[in-house]
């Protein structure tokens, strides 16, 4: 018993000899207040010009051109074929890996949905989709928004409508 009392009683002080003053601690002092910022040019911080408050009102959409088309397939395949496939049938690479597949572009309820809808989804987000709207500019979502609605469009021609030469071509 008093071999025990000892070995406690030695902890004790070992552990007692281990502390220090904490106050006493070298450190380095790196908060400034706000008055100390020099110039005042980075207070408060400036937002990207990309970026959209809760309360701005989206860009109106762009006229409808093949520059636009083409820069909505560039981002398209860049931001959506992940997940909704290079035809928007949600057949993307994540989904061949087990993810939840989103609904294809060719669903009736989203050919009906105006070209707004496609914009504020990337935007906002919509059930498992997360908002682009920190990754994608607004002329981005419109461009993207146009590819969708041209790639709807695509898909209900009839190969008897198409000129000769772009028939011929068809596989």
């Amino acid at each position: 018993m008093t071999a025990r009392i000892l070995a406690v009683a030695a902890l004790a002080l070992l552990a007692l000899g281990a502390c220090d003053n904490m106050a006493s601690q070298p450190r380095d002092k790196t908060w400034r207040p706000a008055n100390a910022l020099p110039d005042r040019k980075v207070w408060p911080p400036v937002p990207p010009a990309e970026a959209i408050a809760r309360e701005d009102v989206a860009r109106p959409a762009p006229p409808l051109t093949p520059a636009l088309l083409a820069r909505g397939q560039e981002r398209f395949a860049i931001y959506c074929t992940p997940c909704h496939g290079y035809l928007g049938e949600g057949d993307g690479m994540i989904v061949q890996r087990g993810f939840p597949a989103p609904p294809s572009f060719h669903i009736d309820r989203l050919r009906q949905a105006p070209t707004q809808h496609f914009y504020d989804v990337v935007t906002r987000g919509y059930g498992a989709m997360y908002s682009y709207a920190d990754r994608v500019a607004s002329d981005d979502r419109w461009a993207i928004a146009a590819y969708i609605r041209a790639l709807q469009d695509s898909q209900r021609v009839a190969a008897a409508s198409l000129p000769d030469e772009v028939r011929r071509g068809l596989k």
